[in-house]
C-alpha cells in the first residue's frame, strides 16, 4: 500500500490555497503508488517502509538553512529529501522555476514531490547519468498524473 502524503504549508510569503494542498496530497499519493509499482531503484529504498510521507513547503530562508545544515551547501534549493520520510520544498524556488519554464506553479510543486518520492525509492541525481535516469522516471509521471490534478 502506498504511503499517505501530508503536505504542510510552513511558509507565508507565497499564497497557496487550501485546495492546492489537497490536490498535492492526492497527486503525491498517486505518484507514490506508481513509483512503488514501477520505479523503485533499490530494494532497500526507504519508500517501502513509510506509511506516511510529510511534505514541508518552506520559504527561501528555511530552505537555505536546511540546505546548509544537512547538505553543507549554502543557498536555498528546490527539494531536499530525508530518508525518514520528509520532503522539504522551497516554494519560492518552485514558483520562480515555474515562471521561468512557463509551468503552472502547482505542477512545479507536484514535480518536486515526485522528485522527492523518487529519491525515497532509491534514485540519485548527483551524477549526470543518474540525473538522466531519474528524469526519465520523473517527467512521464508528472505528465501522466498532472491532468488528474490540474
Amino acid at each position: 500500500m502506498p504511503p499517505e502524503i501530508i503536505v504542510g504549508n510552513n511558509q507565508s510569503r507565497t499564497e497557496i490555497p487550501e485546495a492546492w494542498l489537497t490536490l498535492l496530497e492526492k497527486g503525491g499519493a498517486l505518484a507514490a503508488a506508481e513509483i512503488l509499482a514501477r520505479h523503485v531503484a533499490a530494494e532497500d529504498a526507504p519508500l517501502h517502509d513509510h506509511e506516511c510521507i510529510e511534505v514541508a513547503l518552506v520559504d527561501n530562508e528555511t530552505s537555505a538553512r536546511v540546505h546548509e545544515q544537512f547538505m553543507g551547501i549554502e543557498g536555498e534549493t528546490d527539494v531536499i529529501t530525508f530518508h525518514h520520510g520528509e520532503i522539504v520544498i522551497g516554494v519560492e524556488v518552485a514558483f520562480r522555476q515555474a515562471a521561468e519554464n512557463g509551468e503552472p506553479p502547482l505542477r512545479e510543486l507536484f514535480r518536486y514531490i515526485v522528485h522527492g518520492l523518487l529519491h525515497l525509492a532509491g534514485h540519485e541525481d548527483e551524477e549526470a547519468t543518474d540525473r538522466e535516469r531519474m528524469e526519465a522516471a520523473q517527467e512521464p509521471l508528472v505528465a501522466r498524473l498532472w491532468p488528474e490534478l490540474g
